[in-house]
C-alpha cells in the first residue's frame, strides 16, 4: 500500500467535516476495520488519525533495541530451579512489568490452532460476524471494533472478538463461542488458565506470601476475559496505532501473538519491541496486581503499532477476578508497613472495571483510587 502523509489526509477533509457522523457511519456498517481494508481504500479515515500533538511527541520517546526478559519454566518441579524461576519472575515484574515465557507446557500445536481459529473467525462471511456485533463489553461473546470508539481522540486500527467469563461460580457456556473457532478456543483457554495459576503461585512466592495466596484471592477461574484481535494491513501506519498506549485492568494478562510483531512496552520512558518468539507467550502485570502489591509489581504502558503487512493476530487472556463479587480489594496487609503505607484505597472489581470502560483507553489510570495522604 502506498504511504499517505498527515497533510494529505487533513487537506483532503471537507470543510464541514463531522467526526461524530463518521464514527456513527463506521459503527453502523458492522464491518469493522477489516471492512475498510477490504474496500481497497488508499487513504486512512480521519477517525483513525492520531492528534498532531500526539504524533509530534513520538520523536521525544525513542524506540530502543532492548529485550524483554525471557523466562523458561523448564525444570520447575525441582525446588532449586523453582526458586530461581521465582527470582526471575519477581525481577521482571518489578522492573519491566512484562516478560515472555517459554517451556510453559502448552503444546505448540495448540498455540498455532488458536491463532488460526482467530483468523478464521475474522475472515469468515461478513453476515456471520454481524450477528455478534455489539458495543456491550460485558456480553459473554461480542465482535466489534474499538470499545471506546465514541470516547477516544483516534480509533485503533483493529477488530476484536471478545469473550467474557464473569459468572460466580461457574464457567462460560462453550456453546456461546462461535462454532468456527469454538473447539480450539476452549482447549487454549483451559491450558492458559492452568499456566495463569502457576504464574500466580510464582508471584505469590516472590512476594513472600503463601504460594496459593494470589490464586485464592482472585479466584481466577471465576473471572476472566479474552480479546482476540485482528489487525488488517494499514494504508498509513505512521498516522495511527493498532492499539493505543494503555495498561490492562486485570491482575495478570497472558498474550499469544503471531510472528508479525508490533507490540511495544514502555520501559524507562523508551519503547521496546516485544519480539515474537516461536512457541512463547507474553505475560504482563495488570493494574489490579500493581494496586494490591502496593506498587511492588508494575503494570506498565504498552501499545501495538499498525503496519502495512498483515493481518496481525493476537489473543490476550485477562485474569480479572469476578466483576460481580462484592469483595473489597486493596494493598495486601503483608506488603504494607509504616515505611510503606498503603498507596491505594479499597475497591470492588466491578467499580474498577466500570471506571476503566467509561473513559478512553489511554486516559489516566489510578487517580480515582489513590489513598488520601
Amino acid at each position: 500500500m502506498e504511504t499517505i502523509h498527515h497533510e494529505e489526509h487533513i487537506n483532503n477533509l471537507p470543510s464541514n467535516y463531522d467526526r461524530q457522523k463518521e464514527l456513527k457511519a463506521f459503527d453502523e456498517t458492522k464491518l469493522g476495520v477489516k471492512g475498510l481494508a477490504d474496500s481497497g481504500s488508499k487513504t486512512l479515515p480521519k477517525i483513525f488519525i492520531r492528534p498532531e500533538n500526539e504524533l509530534a511527541q513520538e520523536h521525544e520517546i525513542p524506540c530502543v533495541n532492548l529485550q524483554v526478559p525471557v523466562i523458561s519454566l523448564q525444570g520447575i518441579e525441582n525446588k532449586d530451579v523453582c526458586n530461581e524461576i521465582v527470582k526471575q519472575v519477581l525481577h521482571a515484574s518489578e522492573k519491566w512489568g512484562f516478560f515472555q515465557v517459554v517451556d510453559h507446557g502448552i503444546p505448540f500445536e495448540v498455540l498455532e490452532k488458536m491463532l488460526q481459529g482467530i483468523k478464521l473467525f475474522h475472515e469468515q462471511d461478513e453476515d456471520a460476524k454481524k450477528v455478534l456485533y455489539s458495543r456491550d463489553m460485558m456480553k459473554p461473546v461480542a465482535y466489534g471494533s474499538n470499545y471506546d470508539l465514541y470516547l477516544s481522540k483516534a480509533a485503533n486500527w483493529r477488530d476484536t472478538l471478545t469473550i467474557v467469563n464473569n459468572t460466580c461460580p461457574g464457567f462460560l457456556d462453550a456453546n456461546e463461542i462461535p462454532e468456527i473457532c469454538r473447539d480450539v478456543m476452549v482447549d487454549y483457554i483451559n491450558q492458559v488458565m492452568k499456566l495463569g495459576e502457576t504464574l500466580l503461585e510464582l508471584l505469590s512466592m516472590g512476594l513472600g506470601l503463601e504460594p496459593s495466596y494470589l490464586k485464592e484471592q482472585m479466584k481466577c477461574n471465576q473471572g476472566w476475559s479474552m480479546v482476540n484481535h485482528y489487525y488488517p494491513p494499514c494504508p498509513a501506519p505512521e498516522l495511527t496505532l493498532g492499539t493505543g498506549k494503555h495498561s490492562d485492568p486485570s491482575f495478570l494478562t497472558i498474550l499469544l501473538q503471531d510472528h508479525i510483531g508490533g507490540l511495544q512496552v514502555l520501559y524507562e520512558n523508551q519503547w521496546v519491541n516485544v519480539e515474537p518468539i516461536n512457541g512463547a507467550v507474553v505475560v504482563n502485570i495488570g493494574d489490579n496486581l500493581q494496586i494490591i502489591s502496593n506498587d511492588k509489581l508494575k503494570s506498565v504502558f504498552h501499545r501495538v503499532t499498525a503496519n502495512v503487512v498483515g493481518p496481525r493476530i493476537s489473543s490476550a487472556l485477562f485474569i480479572t477476578g469476578s466483576q460481580s463479587s462484592t469483595k473489597l480489594y486493596g494493598p495486601i496487609k503483608e506488603l504494607v508497613s509504616q515505611d510503606r503505607p498503603p498507596i491505594y484505597k479499597e475497591f470492588t472489581l466491578g467499580d474498577f472495571h466500570n471506571h476503566f470502560f467509561n473513559r478512553p483507553l489511554n486516559a489516566p489510570r489510578f487517580e480515582h483510587i489513590k489513598a488520601e495522604i
